[in-house]
């Protein structure tokens, strides 16, 4: 699969998502052997170009193709981001026509977009002819299950230009309740020419494998399924490669995951934020794990990271006592 001058190999990416989709998350992505990390949605808006929340979206890579969401209603303002964008370094623009957020449809953004087919074109016109870097675009099968439009729009979009399309198997009604549905997807790999990426309850290899199967999809996008699991990029691109399953990670490999991911946390955010933004690491890593609620509880009312990173290293080492883990 090609984006513009980008050959992509494994057919497995990994998703944007508000919140999760950081430098950190994105290197541990490509580390486990995603094809493309794609950056937390950044507003086109030029006043908050400037703010922490931004910058931290827009810390680029050492490794990897450089990937940025941008969300907006405005066709000029979107054009501009995107070239701001790519004066900091972007080699791919991606336009997010998928969120269906409250926040974000409420400013007529995000997938709250599919409603207007001629904004729609308007947005995408103005941002390829802005930039000189392949544009990409993350859409949903529809704004509600009587009206899927994505055929229409993934058409819209590859007659702009637009060089490779992410579809979400939901509508914008439908947020993230029920299941995914696959059949949209295939459609409109039926009828575009360019090449499109399934993403929605994607979780297991086997999952993957059937997805790609039955759409003819190019390739599977994978968020929130990697949340704790960053892991599910290798198991999913070893099964599509080999047929072969590789086992989940012991839980003293992901205690040592967990205090690499905590030392990079604090690193990116500093003391304050970095605590906080990692107790959502720290709950998806150690899920399932026994003692673990107790174990939470405590450990989300601590607000030193040396603190917590101890803590955290206890209770790891609490359940392999006969695996050194690092302190």
């Amino acid at each position: 699969m090609r984006i513009g001058s980008y050959q992509l190999i494994k057919k497995v990416l990994a998703a944007p998502m508000a919140g999760v989709s950081d430098a950190v998350f994105r290197k541990l992505a490509l580390d486990f052997g995603a094809d493309l990390a794609v950056s937390e949605m950044v507003s086109s808006n030029a006043l908050l170009h400037d703010s922490s929340k931004t910058k931290w979206r827009l810390q680029h890579l050492d490794k990897g193709i450089r990937c940025v969401q941008l969300v907006g209603h405005d066709p000029a303002m979107m054009a501009q981001a995107a070239k701001f964008n790519l004066d900091q370094g972007a080699q791919i623009i991606d336009i997010n026509m998928g969120c269906p957020a409250k926040k974000v449809c409420n400013k007529l953004a995000g997938s709250a977009l599919l409603s207007d087919e001629d904004q729609v074109k308007r947005i995408l016109d103005q941002v390829v002819n802005a930039v000189n870097v392949p544009v990409t675009l993350k859409i949903r099968t529809g704004t509600s299950p009587d009206r899927r439009n994505g055929v229409r729009i993934a058409k819209l979009a590859q007659d702009c230009g637009i060089q490779s399309l992410v579809v979400h198997g939901r509508t914008r009604a439908c947020r993230f309740k029920g299941e995914a549905e696959y059949e949209t997807i295939r459609r409109i790999k039926q009828a575009v020419r360019i090449p499109v990426i399934a993403n929605g309850d994607i979780d297991s290899p086997q999952k993957a494998f059937q997805v790609l199967e039955f759409t003819g999809a190019d390739a599977v996008m994978i968020g929130r399924a990697a949340q704790g699991r960053p892991w599910i990029y290798q198991q999913v691109v070893n099964y599509l490669e080999t047929g072969r399953l590789i086992a989940e990670p012991s839980i003293a490999e992901i205690g040592e995951l967990l205090l690499y991911v905590l030392t990079q946390m604090y690193d990116l955010y500093g003391e304050y934020s970095g605590v906080r933004i990692a107790r959502k690491h720290i709950s998806w890593y150690t899920k399932g794990i026994a003692e673990s609620n107790e174990f939470r509880k405590k450990v989300n009312l601590v607000e030193s990271s040396a603190e917590q990173f101890k803590m955290t290293h206890a209770f790891f080492q609490h359940h392999c006592p006969e695996t050194k883990i690092a302190a």
